[in-house]
């Protein structure tokens, strides 16, 4: 199956101005992120696994986001797999990310209390003040002009 293939997620904006969850994620240090913390600039939060076939199709692509706008947006990739370290320190080290997070819930307490469950991969934009924008359900081409655009609603408005 080609990569192209597994980008076919939808576009939901019904929960458009919910604020970032309370929930915290950790990365393979242990070092611990409140999201609900993660404002001041748009944040573009992905749930994810190993074993899911679109999320790692789209994620080269949200590599190459977070390096393209790393001045204003933040790219936050959070890992639902139980096993958490034991899976994606290795899948970051094969796969050569150089600009995404190695955040994980493994209680998966991130993509219940989204919606998300099974529905994998799951990408949520917010604001600056940390209110959804809106969300992509399943793998996304975020190397796409539509993606770019879809984006750019997150900008803050221009001085004027």
């Amino acid at each position: 199956m080609k990569a192209n293939e597994e980008l076919t997620g939808t576009v939901d904006r019904s929960q458009a101005g919910t604020p970032l969850p309370a929930v915290t994620v950790t990365d393979p240090s242990g070092t611990t992120l409140d999201l609900s913390k993660a404002v001041g600039k748009p944040v573009l939060l992905n749930l994810w696994a190993t074993w899911c076939a679109p999320c790692v199709a789209e994620m080269p692509l949200l590599d190459e986001l977070a390096a393209e706008r790393a001045d204003t947006l933040r790219v936050l990739t959070v890992s639902e797999d139980m096993k958490g370290p034991e899976l994606v320190v290795p899948f970051f080290k094969e796969k050569k990310f150089a600009n995404l997070p190695q955040w994980m819930d493994q209680a998966n307490d991130l993509a219940f209390g989204m919606g998300g469950g099974a529905s994998l991969p799951l990408t949520v934009l917010y604001d600056a003040e940390g209110k959804e924008v809106w969300r992509v359900i399943g793998g996304f081409d975020w190397a796409s002009d539509q993606a770019r655009e879809m984006l750019d609603e997150a900008a803050p408005p221009a001085d004027g």
